[in-house]
């Protein structure tokens, strides 16, 4: 059977343009606009445009620009394990070969949305790009589209656009604007159109979440035979979801995902729930995997079906973190319990190793804010998340250090390799297991931002912990569970 005996797909105009063709827009964004055209609350069409040269649209077009979303993982206690064939996309344009019908996408009269998943360096400010032709960077082509669409309508005010980039930065919105308007300047385009990038269009700031594995390479055979007719583009991803839209403007009439009950939320500030995230889910990575690789495991599933490591990330979620975190109880709570359960996706081997990665910044970014408002709030310490600190110091703890890492190992023997900035690989490998090491680590700026030293009895509570974790991690997380 071919994709295309699946779905009997209806024409709608296009509304949205979305530069990427990657996996996390299609599970995402696309998914969500062919579940709202489902449900009769969106009647519009995406147009993809592949913006770099790497890449091919051949599968896209041979599948007419079809494609299967699978989502597996735990929902409410269950194993969701659902496929969607996925129609909301009409067209897929390389935006370098076409470039004529990718001009011809910014004079839609029936267009009124900018999607993006450029990657995090995707929004950056070019002054050599060029406006003659295609440009090179994002911000350069998005530039070049909303000129051209300026002209095509006379500087209508009613045909500007609403943006909606999803690239992981902060503000991401707001940069690109930055970018688009500095790139008018040096370019020399009529301040008229600044002034219309200004006040006509919509440049929303977004947060967005969803594991996304894409392509099942080495098993997408099985995959197929599962869905019963092959598929070249087959995505698959978790059940969880969530699309938080920061804008001055209330634009939900126009996209009314959250309407139909999908995970959309529309603000004027997303800070508190970009924080909710940062905080809980990436805290609790960060709080625990150190730990789990020490005591032995290897991937979040097994960190969460172990008695004492799971009792560990659960309590020093719920009682450390969530009460921190400025948003309702509640809701942190039940977003805790939806992280909990996507820790244990029975479908995903998060390794513990790829989020250790960066571990002193993660911890400074992640667990400190935390760690922080828990002092404050309290007067003492928060006794896992110090634990948690003292976990990092010792997995960082080696002086083997190579030109691609520090090299260290655990209890087993088992040899790993720490990936960080060089001068702090070079920090732990200079005063690892001198005298001094835990004081120097726990007052040194340059990591945390302030000299963590400075808290009442920090830097003996580590030192304390440190050792338990060096002679036994098992028994020191039993130690510090109270068992």
């Amino acid at each position: 059977m071919n994709i295309k005996d699946k779905v009997i797909k209806k024409e709608y105009p296009i509304k949205v343009v979305q530069f990427g063709e990657g996996n996390f827009l299609r599970a995402f964004v696309d998914y969500m606009i062919d579940i709202a055209n489902e449900k009769g609350v969106f009647g519009g069409s995406i147009a993809i445009v592949k913006p770099i040269s790497y890449g091919t649209l051949d599968a896209f077009r041979e599948q007419d620009n079809l494609y299967t979303v699978i989502l597996r993982g735990k929902e409410g206690g269950k194993v969701i394990n659902d496929s969607r064939v996925i129609s909301s996309v009409s067209r897929a344009v390389d935006a370098k070969e076409d470039y004529d019908e990718f001009i011809s996408l910014s004079r839609l009269d029936t267009l009124r949305f900018v999607v993006s998943n450029t990657t995090e360096a995707g929004i950056v400010l070019d002054r050599n790009d060029s406006f003659e032709g295609l440009p090179e960077s994002y911000p350069g082509k998005l530039t070049k589209f909303l000129y051209e669409r300026y002209t095509a309508f006379n500087g209508d005010g009613n045909k500007g656009l609403i943006i909606l980039p999803v690239e992981l930065i902060e503000d991401n919105g707001k940069k690109l604007r930055e970018c688009v308007l500095s790139l008018a300047e040096i370019w020399g385009l009529p301040q008229a159109f600044a002034a219309w990038v200004k006040d006509s269009n919509v440049f929303c700031s977004t947060l967005v979440d969803r594991i996304v594995t894409g392509y099942p390479r080495g098993y997408a055979d099985k995959i197929c035979a599962e869905l019963g007719y092959e598929d070249k583009l087959v995505d698959i991803g978790e059940p969880f979801a969530l699309w938080v839209i920061e804008s001055d403007k209330d634009i939900s009439g126009e996209l009314p995902l959250d309407k139909i009950g999908l995970p959309v939320i529309f603000t004027k500030d997303q800070k508190p729930y970009r924080e909710r995230k940062v905080r809980v889910l990436n805290g609790a990575h960060t709080s625990g995997v150190l730990a789990g690789y020490l005591y032995g495991l290897d991937i979040v599933r097994d960190c969460m079906q172990d008695s004492i490591m799971g009792e560990f990330i659960r309590r020093v979620v719920s009682e450390e973190i969530v009460p921190q975190v400025p948003l309702p109880e509640n809701e942190v709570k039940a977003f805790a319990d939806s992280v909990f359960e996507r820790f244990e996706n029975p479908f995903i081997d998060h390794a513990l190793l790829s989020i250790s990665l960066n571990s002193v910044s993660k911890w400074k970014a992640r667990v400190l804010p935390s760690f922080r408002d828990s002092f404050k709030n309290k007067g003492e310490l928060p006794r896992l998340m110090t634990f948690s600190f003292a976990a990092l110091l010792a997995f960082y703890s080696s002086s083997d250090l190579r030109e691609d890492g520090l090299y260290a190992k655990r209890a087993s023997g088992d040899e790993y390799v720490i990936h960080d900035d060089r001068a702090v690989l070079e920090f732990f490998a200079e005063n690892s297991g001198k005298d001094g090491f835990i004081e120097k680590a726990c007052s040194n700026t340059a990591f945390w931002g302030e000299d963590l030293s400075e808290y009442c009895g920090f830097t003996d509570a580590v030192k304390y912990w440190y050792g338990k974790i060096a002679c036994n991690t098992g028994e020191a997380l039993k130690e510090v569970l109270g068992k």
